[in-house]
């Protein structure tokens, strides 16, 4: 199972939304970032990925990007690989 890490903070429905489809394709583990706990991983967050807005997913070295894009991935069938490494 890949590494998959995810910026979040407490009250996203996005940031729930994501959880629950990794779990429901089998990631048992994931590293959450709360930039909600702490501002200056969200300067990090921003300067990674170039976004504002949470969630933001890597699948280990990969920006997977928010919940719609990774949904997205799913649709077409692309997420399962990637967990599959």
């Amino acid at each position: 199972m890949p590494n998959v890490t995810m910026y979040c903070t407490a009250v996203c429905p996005y940031c729930t939304m994501a959880e629950k489809l990794l779990n429901k394709k089998g990631v048992t583990e994931i590293n959450k970032i709360r930039i909600d706990l702490d501002p200056g991983k969200q300067a990090e967050m921003i300067e990674r990925t170039g976004r504002r807005t949470v969630p933001q997913i890597y699948i280990d070295d990969f920006h997977v990007g928010g919940f719609d894009d990774l949904s997205a991935l799913d649709v077409d069938g692309k997420l399962d690989p990637l967990l599959a490494q």
